[in-house]
C-alpha cells in the first residue's frame, strides 16, 4: 500500500496495526498487546522556545484539555513553567543529557580522560564522529557516575520536579540508522573503528579483568559476544544508579532510547529493555530509519512485547517535522492500536495547534475503536 492509500485507510477508520495486519504481526511474536485505557500524551519541550507566562499556562491548558499527560523540559527547572503545567493537570519532567557532555565545560576543562575513545585510538574530546557535539564520556568509569549522579541529585531537590528523564543515555552511534547513511556521505553495512567505542584504558584494564582478554586484541571485537555484554551492562549499570538517585528524591525516571530493542542493542548499545525505569520513550523517527509510519506500530509491539511482565510503560517518541496533522493523527492511531502507554512528540517548534487537535480527536475516540489484537 502506498502512502496516500495508507493515509485514506487511517482517516476511513479501517486502517489496523499497519498495512501488515494483526495476523502477520501476531505470527512474528509470541504474543500481542492490547489498548490501554490511559493512553496518553507527552511533549519534548527544548531549551530554545521562550514563551511569557500566560504564554505556557495557555499552551499547557490546551495540551492538558487535548488528553496529554506531560512535559519533558530541556533546561533547567522554570518555577513558571512548573506552575503552568501543574495548573493544567500535567507532569513536569527535567529532560537532561547524560553521557553525551559536549555542554559540560567543566568535564571538558579539567577530565579530557573521561571522554570515550574509539577503536582506533581517537578520543570524541578531540576527534568527535559525525557532529560537533558528540562527545561522550566512558560509563565504565566510577569518577563519571559519580559525577552523573552528583547531577541528578541536584536536579531532583527541586520539590515541584515531577521526574528525570535521561537523553543520550548511550554510545556513540556505531552504525546509523539506514535513513541517515546518505546524509552523511557514509557506508555502514559494518561497525567502523572510527564509530566503534569504547576502547580507554579503564574499559580494557575492567573488559580483561572480566575474561583475560584485551578488547583491541580480540580477533573480530564487532562480533564478540562478552565485548558486546560489557558495553550494554555499562549503560544500563549507569541507568540503575541515576534511576536510584532520582527515586531518593521521589521523582520518577524515565529515558528515550532508540527505537527498539535489537536495533539499540545494535547502532548505540542500549539493552534498554533491561533497564529500572519508569517509563521508556522509544525515538520512532520514522524518516531516520527510511520507514514510513506503518513502521512506528510494528516497533511499538516489539518494544511492547520485550518490556511485558516489566511494569516498564513504553511511549512511542514521534518526529513531527515528518508527520502533517492528518498523519499525526494516523500515527498516534497506529501507536494506540499497538499497546504502548502513550506517546510523546518532538517537539515544541515544529508543533502547530492543528497537530494538536488533530491528536485530540484520536484520544476522545472510545477504546471500542481500538478493539485488542489476537493471535490467529
Amino acid at each position: 500500500m502506498n502512502r496516500r492509500a495508507f493515509l485514506s485507510a487511517a482517516a476511513s477508520g479501517t486502517f489496523g496495526l499497519g498495512v501488515l495486519g494483526p495476523a502477520v504481526l501476531a505470527r512474528s511474536l509470541p504474543g500481542v498487546p492490547g489498548v490501554r485505557e490511559d493512553f496518553a500524551g507527552w511533549l519534548w519541550i527544548g531549551g530554545r522556545p521562550e514563551k511569557s507566562a500566560s504564554e505556557w499556562r495557555s499552551l499547557f491548558s490546551l495540551l492538558g484539555d487535548s488528553g496529554f499527560r506531560g512535559v519533558l523540559v530541556g533546561r533547567a527547572f522554570d518555577p513558571e513553567m512548573a506552575d503552568a503545567a501543574h495548573r493544567a493537570g500535567l507532569e513536569y519532567h527535567r529532560w537532561m543529557w547524560i553521557l553525551n557532555r559536549a555542554g559540560d565545560t567543566w568535564a571538558r576543562e579539567n577530565h579530557p580522560e573521561w571522554f570515550t575513545v574509539s577503536r582506533n585510538g581517537d578520543s570524541t574530546l578531540d576527534t568527535p564522529p559525525y557532529v560537533d557535539y558528540y562527545r561522550w564520556v566512558c560509563p565504565s568509569r566510577a569518577p563519571v557516575r559519580e559525577h552523573l549522579r552528583r547531577l541528578i541529585s541536584e536536579a531532583s531537590r527541586e520539590p515541584d520536579l515531577d521526574g528525570i528523564h535521561l537523553d543520550y543515555i548511550r554510545y556513540c552511534d556505531v552504525i546509523l540508522p539506514r535513513g541517515l547513511w546518505d546524509r552523511y556521505d557514509l557506508v555502514q553495512d559494518r561497525e567502523l573503528p572510527e564509530f566503534d567505542f569504547c576502547y580507554c584504558e579503564v574499559c580494557r584494564e575492567q573488559f580483561e579483568a572480566q575474561t583475560g582478554r584485551d578488547p583491541l586484541a580480540l580477533e573480530d571485537p564487532t562480533a564478540d559476544e562478552e565485548w558486546a555484554r560489557f558495553r550494554w551492562d555499562s549503560v544500563t549499570r549507569v541507568v540503575a544508579e541515576l534511576s536510584e538517585t532520582a527515586r531518593a528524591s521521589d521523582k520518577s525516571i524515565s529515558a528515550a532510547v532508540f527505537a527498539t530493542p535489537a536495533e539499540a542493542r545494535r547502532l548505540v548499545r542500549q539493552a534498554w529493555d533491561e533497564w529500572p525505569v519508569d517509563r521508556l520513550f522509544p525515538m520512532l523517527y520514522h524518516p531516520a530509519y527510511g520507514e514510513d509510519v506503518p513502521w512506528i506500530g510494528r516497533s511499538v509491539v516489539e518494544g511492547v512485547e520485550a518490556l511485558r511482565g516489566t511494569g516498564v510503560e513504553l511511549n512511542a517518541g514521534l518526529y513531527v517535522p515528518a508527520l502533517n496533522p492528518e498523519e499525526l493523527a494516523s500515527a498516534v492511531r497506529v501507536v494506540r492500536r499497538s499497546g504502548a502507554a502513550g506517546f510523546s512528540l518532538f517537539d515544541l517548534n515544529p508543533l502547530t495547534e492543528e497537530h494538536i487537535r488533530a491528536v485530540r480527536s484520536v484520544l476522545r475516540e472510545t477504546t471500542d475503536r481500538f478493539p485488542a489484537l489476537s493471535p490467529s
